[in-house]
């Protein structure tokens, strides 16, 4: 275990692609540092949503105190801001109690909110918005991403396409304020009182998609359709924002007919593999972090040995 010192305010932010094996390695973090884990993860918060968002276990949340899992219904909004701001309290909390703060996912803009400040933005354009949220139900969501491209093309690399929200919020702020969303992020810095040591899980990319394949497909094993039909039963829709994600978009689409149990599953993955892309291409943008080059033989112990070594050094 280590000492810590009052005066100590180094944060571990350890990120990666799904799949990639963050949450062993944050709970051997956790126990060989003595901390708490802050999950950056946009859907781990919502209750119910267990199987599909590949939350830690019941006996992974009994050993180590986590943050941000089953917090809201799924009915509830919740945003990167919100996480930016409550997260930097809870920070603020564990390094009183002299523990060591490990944030953990795979949501850059949460990670981004937490640490370097997010641009809340201006006011709703309600008019400007539904013409758009029109033209993304008339199947034109492609063209949108290219319009943005032309005026935000950082914002339009960055932004997930499965989201089609982000694509028109990032559109009515260049609409309303005639400057792009990307700077506006740039220019929201924050002034944090804690030191962040940033690690990333890197893997083969044949290995990590290998990786993905195989959790996609024990994620239907364990009951991902039984999942969804409980939400159903509960009252919750496949248009929540909340269930707007790899995954439950996919199951959602089966069960209403709309495409067959295999074709289900390829999109799954395939819809998988392309969210780990982008997730990598977002954090190889961040010089900040020091890659950890991953491979089966390795253990989640040894790994967060490593990170301990250099988080100490």
């Amino acid at each position: 275990m280590r000492v810590k010192n009052a005066t100590d305010r180094r944060v571990v932010i350890l990120v990666g692609p799904t799949a990639s094996g963050k949450t062993a390695v944050s709970i051997e973090l956790a126990r060989l540092l003595d901390g708490e884990i802050i999950s950056a993860d946009s859907r781990q918060i919502y209750k119910h949503l267990d199987i599909g968002t590949a939350k830690p276990t019941r006996a992974q949340l009994s050993v180590v105190r986590h943050y941000f899992i089953d917090e809201l219904s799924p009915a509830q909004e919740f945003n990167a801001a919100e996480f930016g701001e409550q997260g930097r309290r809870i920070i603020d909390n564990i390094l009183l109690r002299g523990k060591v703060p490990i944030i953990v996912g795979g949501s850059g803009l949460y990670v981004q909110s937490l640490v370097d400040g997010f641009f809340d933005g201006p006011g709703a354009d309600k008019e400007f918005r539904e013409a758009l949220e029109r033209r993304i139900r008339n199947g034109e969501l492609r063209q949108l991403i290219e319009e943005l491209r032309l005026v935000d093309p950082i914002s339009a690399e960055r932004i997930d396409p499965t989201k089609p929200r982000r694509i028109v919020r990032a559109l009515e702020v260049y609409h309303i304020t005639g400057r792009p969303l990307s700077l506006h992020h740039q220019e929201s810095k924050v002034n944090v009182n804690f030191t962040p040591a940033f690690f990333g899980l890197q893997w083969d990319r044949k290995i990590l998609y290998d990786r993905i394949n195989r959790r996609c497909d024990e994620m239907i094993r364990s009951g991902l359709l039984d999942e969804v039909e409980r939400l159903v039963q509960m009252g919750f829709t496949g248009t929540l924002n909340a269930l707007n994600t790899v995954g439950y978009s996919e199951a959602f689409a089966f069960r209403r007919g709309e495409i067959s149990y295999d074709e289900m599953v390829r999109l799954f993955k395939q819809n998988t593999r392309r969210y780990a892309k982008r997730q990598l291409t977002w954090f190889r943008k961040d010089l900040r972090i020091r890659w950890l080059e991953m491979s089966d033989e390795m253990s989640a112990t040894s790994i967060a040995e490593c990170i301990v070594r250099k988080f100490i050094a």
